[in-house]
Order: structure tokens, then sequence, then C-alpha cells
């Protein structure tokens, strides 16, 4: 925002003759782009190269700091994979259940989330203007069918943090004296229902189905929004949202499974940076940046010895993995840094599903594996245990497991499903919304322990993780932050912040 004040400056001054009462607007979400009222605004996007610069914005928000690092922070150390880690109080308060409303890092993703809606919208309410015979009506096509997917997985990520959340689907362009009063649900959005963003988000997954470019087995293939995404992304949305629909959740579940997609055959070929595009990968960010703006950044947050690293290996983690998960999930190195959970260590767990340090790490949005446990989750929920159990051994076959106990109850196939999920997905940003999703938070991490060593009996403790004994419905939803709540007077805060 100051750099768009700097750029603006003179657009500023005109706006503000005009407009009075509105001299607070360049703060104001969810605005990325105030220019003169003269412009033409169904000019925005003059031809095809400008098109093109639009989507490639788009395409870059997975090089952003939500996608690169609080998304997995998120997942894992907001949940039992991972400890905080590093030496950040605003981590330490995610991972302790205890965020205030001022922590920076809930500020920025939010502004990153509203952000990433507003590069959408540009694409989508304006590439169709474009009169550049260089830009075909099908080029057009995709690029709202991406767009539409990529902010439905915004809009997705959203309401699972902070549950009601806006929906802005202009992108404004400039603003004047006519049409300030029109664009004020925008400028000055209030958070919609719960029931509304899932209503959203199924739309746009929609438009992806009809207009995304459709799937195939080349690895390009899988570094874009592709209908198999489509179809991932909505098994999930149905699985997830309030009075889930368990026959949807199914039905794109099995859209994906016949799609074309395979489990690989050894596990850490999903990782090891040398097997990019597989044929399990559905949506992946690609590493090298080829045609996405993407440099992944990120793995050196988590991994070395530069800086004190985040998302800890948890001992829960740890004792659970099987062998062949293990060697693919946490690697031991030496460290130099002290942390409180690995307190008599020389060699140091790291996360290791994202190694290179150079940059081109790919990164999963979805895989097969998942999208195969979401219908086992499915199943379950409509009574078929034994379907369930049948797809969870289908994932636990690939790292040489034995099949699980046959489950009594719903609850039982649930619990297994979960465990399986929390082996396979470690370290992938998934398990606390997996854990949101079925509604077993509280349950199962307020029951965390780690081990507190005694030197003088040489023995090691089960010591309960601080703080997180008091979770209540209220910590499964993070604060709006604060300077956003200054900014909105049309927001309001969730309970209990």
């Amino acid at each position: 925002m100051r750099k768009l004040i700097s750029r603006k400056i003179v657009s500023f001054f005109a706006i503000s003759l005009l407009l009075i009462s509105c001299s607070d607007v360049l703060n104001t979400e969810p605005i990325t782009d105030v220019v003169a009222p003269s412009q033409d605004s169904g000019n925005v996007i003059k031809d095809a190269v400008e098109a093109e610069a639009a989507m490639n914005s788009v395409h870059a928000i997975f090089g952003d700091e939500f996608w690169q690092f609080d998304y997995f922070y998120l997942g894992d150390g907001g949940a039992d994979v991972a400890y905080a880690g590093a030496d950040v109080q605003e981590f330490f308060q995610i991972d302790e259940y205890r965020i205030n409303s001022t922590n920076y890092v809930v500020a920025r993703d939010w502004g990153h989330l509203v952000d990433f809606e507003k590069r959408c919208n540009k694409v989508i309410n304006f590439v169709n203007n474009v009169s550049d015979p260089a830009l075909t009506q099908t080029r057009k096509d995709e690029m709202i069918g991406e767009a539409s997917l990529i902010r439905a997985l915004t809009r997705f990520q959203g309401v699972q943090i902070w549950g009601d959340f806006p929906i802005v689907n202009k992108y404004i362009s400039s603003i004047n004296a006519a049409n300030f009063d029109n664009l004020y649900p925008d400028l000055y959005p209030t958070r919609k229902p719960i029931s509304e963003v899932y209503d959203a988000i199924i739309s746009d997954c929609l438009v992806a189905l009809a207009k995304a470019p459709t799937s195939s087995s080349s690895p390009s293939s899988k570094y874009i929004p592709t209908k198999g995404a489509a179809n991932a992304l909505l098994a999930k949305v149905y699985a997830t949202k309030p009075n889930p629909d368990w026959n949807k959740a199914i039905q794109y579940s099995d859209a994906v499974i016949n799609g074309g997609y395979s489990l690989l055959p050894t596990f850490d070929y999903l990782f090891d940076n040398a097997h990019e595009g597989n044929a399990e990968s559905i949506w992946e960010v690609n590493g090298e940046g080829a045609g996405t703006n993407v440099n992944s950044w990120c793995t050196l947050v988590f991994i070395g010895n530069n800086w004190k690293k985040f998302n800890t290996p948890s001992h829960s983690l740890s004792n659970a993995l099987d062998i062949k998960r293990k060697t693919s999930t946490i690697k031991k190195l030496p460290t130099t840094f002290a942390d409180p959970y690995w307190t008599t260590y020389t060699q140091f767990p790291n996360p290791w599903k994202m190694r290179a340090t150079d940059g081109t790490q790919n990164f999963y949005i979805f895989r097969l594996a998942d999208i195969l446990l979401i219908k086992a989750e499915a199943l379950a929920h409509n009574g078929d245990l034994s379907g369930a159990m049948t797809l969870d051994n289908q994932v636990r076959a690939r790292v040489n497991l034995a099949n699980v106990t046959p489950a009594t109850s719903q609850n039982d196939a649930i619990n297994i499903i979960l465990k399986e999920r929390f082996l396979e997905f470690a370290f992938e940003g998934q398990r606390w919304f997996d854990l949101k999703r079925e509604g077993k938070s509280i349950e199962l991490l307020s029951q965390q322990t780690y081990p507190v060593y005694n030197p003088a009996t040489q023995i090691s403790t089960e010591t309960p993780m601080p703080y997180i004994g008091n979770l209540t419905t209220n910590d499964l939803v993070w604060p709006i932050p604060q300077s956003v709540l200054d900014n909105n007077p049309n927001l309001i805060q969730n309970p209990g912040y």
C-alpha cells in the first residue's frame, strides 16, 4: 500500500478534491489500484500482451508469503504436525492458540487473500473486453476459467481461516464522485455468511469446469488450474462446507479418480524434485517459475542453518510415522539452534518434503492421495465403512503397510482416515484444515504433549503443551486484523477477540 500511495499520489489529490468524505480511500481494503477518473473502465486490459500479464499476475500469487510460507505454517504448526520453531512471537501465538487481532501474520494473510481475489477479478471482469485478435476467445475462456478457480481457492482459504468472509467480485480501476456510491459496498465490504461464501466458491468452480483447460498427462498441465483441479476443489468444498454434501463429495472425487491420475509407486518420488508434473499430481506449483512467475524461496524457511527454522516436526508425528514416509517427511540435520521441544538432541529434525534450497522446489495444491482419502471420509459418513477402509488401504499399500483393522463405527472410520492423512500429508499444509473439517480440533489438539527430560532421573516425562488445554470453538477461527477493522466500519470482529 505504501508503494501504491507513492505511485499514485497525483491521482490521490485529484480524487480527494472530488471526495472530501473519502480521504482515507487509499487505506481501504480491498483496493489495489486507484487511477484518474478519466480512465475508461472497459479498457483496463488493452491487448493480448496485457491480458497475459494480468494472468501471470494471478499465477504469481503462489510465490507470495501466504502460499510459500504461512499456508504450510498454519496447516502444520497450527496443528499437531509441528511446533512453531524459530523465535517469532506471532508464530508462537498461532502454535499455542493465543492469537490476538494485532498479530502481523494474521494481517498479512488477510491482505494477501484480498489481493489475490482482486488479481483474479481483473481477469474475470475485463479479459472478454479485449478486442485484440491475437487473444482468441478460446484463450479468453481459459483465462476466465483459471482465474475463477484460483479465486475459488482463495475464498476457500479465507472462509476456513476466518469464517464469514467478504465477497468482492469487482475490480475497481477508477473512483470518482459519480461512481463512489455504487462502489461503496466493494470498497468497504461486509463479511458474507459462510454459506454464501461456499456458494460463491462452488459457482467459481463450475465456471472453471466449463472454461479452464482440460487436464492431461503432460507435466505442463499440472502447473495450471485445470478441470481436474476444479473437480478436486469441489470434492473438498462439499466435504468441508456447513452441512456437507457427501454425495457431491463422492461425485467430484470420482471425477478425479477416473480422470487419468494414479498413485506414484514410490512415496519419495512425490518430493525428490525429479518427478515433477507426475501422474499423481492434480495441481502443483512449479518452482522453476516457467510461465508462472514463481520461485520457491520458502524451503529455506524450514531447513538449513542460516537462521532458526519454522515448523519443527513434533514428537507425535516423529513417533507415528512409518519408515517409508518418515524418511521422506523428516530429515535430521546438525544445528546450532536450541528448541524447547528437542533439548537433548544433537541432530535436529527438519521438514523434508520441500528440500531444494535453490528456489526450484515444486509443491502440491492437490494430489490423488488427498482425493482418495476425501472420498473415504465421504463414504464413511454415508455408512460405507468397508468402502472407506478400502481407499485408506490403497494409500497405505504404497508404503507397504498392512491393511487397517476394519472400522467398527463411523467415528472409528473417521479417526482411522484422519490418522492416515496425518501421516500422508505432514508438511503439506493440510492437518489444521482436516481437523476443523471433521470437528476433531479440540478433541485432538488439546491432548498434545511433549517429553521433558529430567537429567537427575534421566527420564523423560510427557508434559502438556502450553496454553492448549483450554481450547474453545472461538480459537478455531482467526481474528479479523485490527488494522482492517479500523479501516472498514462494516466489518465485525469474530467472537472471543
